[in-house]
């Protein structure tokens, strides 16, 4: 499936069966908006992640092998785990 980013550059997408998570480069993205998100086949966005601080933006993105969670890096030092089917933060911690 194509995929057109929103506001910058598609660094890397996942396919599911539901669609395309997505992660955008966060260079010139919107502050208060998340760079990554799940698409569906349609181009409708299902959900775009909760960050755990308004300030920062997603880095890195890996599904889990339980199939119901992914990870994700922010490039303020944030390892988090989310749901796949909401995009909501589960936990998360801070490295530096």
């Amino acid at each position: 499936m194509a995929v057109e980013a929103l506001y910058t550059k598609i660094e890397k997408t996942i396919q599911l069966n539901v669609g395309v998570i997505v992660l955008e480069s966060s260079s010139g993205f919107p502050l208060n908006e998340s760079n990554l998100y799940l698409v569906e086949q349609n181009g409708r966005i299902i959900w775009k992640a909760e960050k755990p601080d308004i300030s920062t933006y997603f880095s890195r993105v890996k599904l889990n092998e339980d199939g119901n969670t992914f990870s994700a890096y922010t490039i303020h030092g944030h390892a988090c785990e989310l749901d796949l089917k909401t995009g909501k933060l589960i936990s998360f911690t801070s490295f530096r």
